[in-house]
C-alpha cells in the first residue's frame, strides 16, 4: 500500500481465497505486490510482452525498433518497470518522462506503454510534449484499453498528428467505435491463454510460458 490507497483488490483476493480459489493467473496486475495480501495462493501475474511486439511488427510496416529510430518512454513513475522491459529486450534506452530526462527524442519514433488507458489524458500530455520535442511518430500501448471519457481527445489527437497509433489486448471489452477506429491496433493475446490452459489442464509447468523473453 501506498499512502492512502484502495486496498479492494487486497480485498477481492482474500475473498477468493476464503471461497476455495488456489491460485490465479492475472494479465498485468497495476501492482504485482497485492499478492503479498494471500502469500499462501499462488498468484501469477503476466505481462503480454510478445504478444505486444509481435502486433507492432505485423501493423507498422516502418517498425524500425533500434537504438537510432526507436525510443521507449515511461508515463510515470509506476510503469518504469514495464517499459524498462521493453528497452532491455529491444536493446534501446528507457526515458523517465513527465519531467523527462533522457536522451534527444527529435526524428526518432516513440513507443509508451502503460497496464490501462482511462481519460489517457496523461498518454496525451506525454505526446505532446515529445512532439514539442520534435519526435517522429509516437505510439502508446495499454494493456487494458479502457477509454472511460470515449475517444474524442484520441481522435483529436490522432488527427492533429499527436499520436500515431494505439495498442490494446483484447483482455477487455473493446467497444465497436474503438475497434474502428483508425489509430488503434489490437493485440490479440487469445493464443497465448491457450497456451496457459493447455499447460494447466496436463499438468505440465508454466515456467517457460510465461516468460515472454524465452
Amino acid at each position: 500500500r501506498n499512502y492512502r490507497e484502495s486496498l479492494d483488490c487486497a480485498v477481492a483476493l482474500q475473498e477468493l481465497q476464503s471461497m476455495g480459489v488456489s491460485n490465479i493467473l492475472t494479465f498485468d496486475a497495476h501492482d504485482p505486490r497485492v499478492q503479498n495480501a494471500v502469500p499462501l495462493m499462488g498468484l501469477d501475474n503476466i505481462i503480454p510482452s510478445y504478444q505486444v511486439l509481435k502486433a507492432m511488427f505485423k501493423n507498422l510496416s516502418d517498425f524500425r525498433p533500434d537504438k537510432d529510430h526507436f525510443m521507449i518512454i515511461s508515463p510515470d513513475e509506476g510503469a518504469i518497470n514495464r517499459n524498462m522491459y521493453y528497452a532491455s529486450v529491444l536493446g534501446v534506452n528507457p526515458i523517465v518522462a513527465h519531467e523527462y530526462m533522457g536522451n534527444d527524442v527529435a526524428g526518432k519514433d516513440v513507443f509508451i506503454a502503460d497496464d490501462i488507458i482511462s481519460s489517457g489524458e496523461s498518454m496525451l500530455d506525454i505526446a505532446v510534449e515529445l512532439k514539442k520535442r520534435k519526435a517522429n511518430k509516437i505510439y502508446c500501448y495499454a494493456t487494458y484499453p479502457i477509454f472511460t471519457n470515449g475517444l474524442e481527445s484520441f481522435n483529436k489527437a490522432y488527427a492533429d498528428g499527436i499520436i500515431d497509433g494505439v495498442f490494446g489486448t483484447n483482455l477487455t471489452y473493446r467497444t465497436p467505435e474503438l475497434l474502428s477506429s483508425p489509430w488503434f491496433y489490437e493485440v490479440d493475446c487469445s493464443k497465448y491463454i491457450a497456451y496457459f490452459i493447455a499447460s494447466l489442464n496436463h499438468d505440465k509447468s508454466i515456467s517457460q510460458v510465461i516468460d515472454p523473453h524465452t
